[in-house]
């Protein structure tokens, strides 16, 4: 079908697509699976309540409230496009929010579940697949599922399917593709242009342009991160945060699990990407955890102790290579609220602490305080690791790992998707530092059969411009998280943004865009840093085929203006069956 004829098909489908989108998001936003998922009951055991670019440190975070979209392609800030210093996170505007028994390594569930949770998926991980079947067209998580259905935002009682003649009907053709892109390519505010369409139900590339040639990802590094981290850690795994016996010094141990959703708000305070948590996404509470200790504390007759901590899980330099402390946080296994130094903040890119583990000591102390315990001078860190046997006299801990991957995607969260790279790091026996956490990765997709030539990681946010990712890559990526060979992968596709509506897409495919139709039927990872574009996802064509795509630029123009140009590309393949 050439690019006319699907404009047409689609004007008839639009209405019904934002209608049932915004049906999507209200699920999403409101309901009890979480900030960024289709509602799923909370797992048991829930404890608390183009090469190198250069520059940008900040670049996706600036949309996922809508703040954040910005920030991802102004370069200056996190992404903020043109200034550079800050990188992917300037487009998302959410913040994200790691594991814990003895030696402070991932745990699937607290202890009263750990054997349920180590033989059957969690709820969370269930509910991911059947929201990612629903809400991105993804093949559904059960062995019937067949791998050419899709399903797009619709209104409630309606069902679009994909062409029931075969595993090739609908199939958009080379040809078709390049006839409907044609025009929307040429536009030079692209810059230099890499891009691959694919089958979202088998991988099979349809169309490309430089498609095999690798760019700078930006944070689309982070679909990466994600498809290995959960591919090596159980989804319903949490992230604990640990107080233990000191015997060495007679006090107690705040012991750091990689967690930096971990607060010390209230939480009647507590927001995710602007919004309040639901039990599902709540992080986990520092104050919860100064409750169980100083019970735990006063049960035993003390009320004075002596406090330090415990952050020996991470190895490696504390900071990032374009570290700003504005769009990433050092990267220690033991903060609260990301470090920031406003824990109620929703800057896109706000003010961290210098030293985010000292900050928690000294929270969890004054919290102690309140609760009736004093604690004797400052809070050190611990000269040793934490005893594997050490009494515990409290734990708290974090939303499941996909959750946790879903909030670092839909919010292109810097300081978590470091974090969940070294989570993936220790699951592959690799030190938990950026290197280690590169290698985890690389190796994890090269035996997922992720083809890796030119593939160049060296962080697992995308902060680095050094990083270098083929399109083609990008979208086996995806292929992989909608298959149904790989359920557990699906957190990936929920967790990302939905054009016009949610995370680092809320600003973009809007009125004036000349994307507009293309709102609600968009799901894609946002990427920027100084001069860099990227943008990875899938979208459901006139058709009813879902398709995957990465399209990754380079460009002088002003990052809004590239974006623009970006979304009509993308809109184009809402917009046709391409046949």
């Amino acid at each position: 079908m050439r690019a006319g004829a699907g404009s047409g098909r689609r004007r008839g489908g639009t209405a019904a697509g934002l209608f049932g989108a915004s049906l999507l998001v209200a699920a999403t936003v409101l309901g009890a699976g979480g900030a960024f998922a289709l509602p799923s009951a909370p797992p048991s055991g829930s404890a608390s309540p183009g090469g190198p670019g250069t520059g940008g440190t900040r670049g996706d975070q600036d949309e996922s409230n809508g703040r954040r979209g910005d920030r991802e392609d102004r370069g200056d800030k996190g992404d903020k496009g043109d200034k550079g210093d800050r990188g992917d996170r300037g487009e998302e505007s959410g913040r994200p929010g790691s594991s814990g028994s003895g030696s402070a390594r991932p745990t699937t569930t607290p202890p009263s579940t750990a054997a349920s949770a180590s033989t059957s998926p969690s709820p969370s991980a269930s509910a991911s697949a059947s929201a990612s079947a629903s809400s991105s067209g993804s093949a559904p998580a059960s062995a019937s599922a067949k791998p050419s259905a899709v399903a797009r935002p619709a209104p409630a009682g309606a069902v679009l399917a994909a062409a029931e003649a075969g595993p090739g009907a609908g199939l958009p053709t080379a040809q078709g593709l390049q006839q409907a892109l044609a025009t929307v390519l040429t536009d030079q505010n692209l810059g230099t242009v890499g891009l691959a369409v694919a089958d979202a139900a088998d991988g099979r590339l349809l169309y490309g342009k430089g498609e095999n040639t690798a760019a700078t990802p930006a944070s689309t590094t982070k679909l990466a991160t994600s498809v290995a981290a959960l591919s090596l850690i159980p989804g319903d795994t949490r992230l604990a945060t640990r107080v233990v016996k000191n015997a060495a010094t007679g006090g107690i141990t705040l012991v750091g699990g990689g967690d930096p959703t971990l607060t010390a708000l209230p939480a009647d305070q507590v927001q995710v990407a602007g919004v309040p948590a639901d039990p599902d996404t709540a992080p986990a509470s520092l104050d919860a955890l100064a409750r169980q200790t100083a019970a735990a504390l006063k049960a035993a007759g003390t009320t004075t102790v002596v406090l330090d901590y415990d952050v020996t899980l991470y190895t490696g330099p504390l900071l990032h290579k374009n570290h700003d402390a504005e769009n990433i946080a050092a990267v220690t296994p033991l903060m609260v609220d990301e470090g920031k130094v406003d824990p109620k903040s929703l800057a896109d890119a706000p003010a961290r602490v210098t030293d985010p583990a000292g900050a928690a000591a000294e929270s969890f102390a004054n919290l102690l305080k309140a609760q009736g315990v004093t604690v004797q001078g400052k809070a050190k860190a611990a000269a040793a690791q934490a005893a594997a046997d050490a009494p515990v006299l409290g734990r708290v801990d974090s939303p499941t790992m996909a959750r946790l991957v879903e909030r670092m995607l839909t919010t292109s969260d810097n300081t978590l998707a470091e974090a969940i790279a070294r989570q993936a790091a220790i699951a592959a026996h690799q030190p938990a530092a950026f290197e280690g956490a590169a290698t985890a990765v690389t190796q994890e997709l090269t035996r997922l059969g992720v083809p890796m030539t030119g593939v160049v990681l060296n962080d697992g946010s995308g902060l680095h411009p050094g990083n270098a990712i083929p399109p083609a890559v990008l979208v086996k990526l995806l292929a992989l998280a909608a298959s149904a060979q790989h359920p557990t992968l699906r957190p990936v596709l929920t967790g990302l943004p939905i054009a016009g509506f949610t995370g680092t897409l809320g600003k973009r495919f809007g009125a004036g865009s000349g994307a507009a139709d293309a709102a609600g039927l968009v799901r894609a990872k946002t990427g920027s840093l100084s001069g860099v574009n990227t943008l990875a996802g899938t979208v459901v064509d006139a058709d009813g085929r879902q398709l995957a795509f990465a399209l990754m630029t380079r460009t002088a123009a002003p990052v809004d203006t590239a974006r623009a140009a970006m979304d009509r590309v993308v809109a184009r393949l809402a917009a046709c069956g391409c046949r």
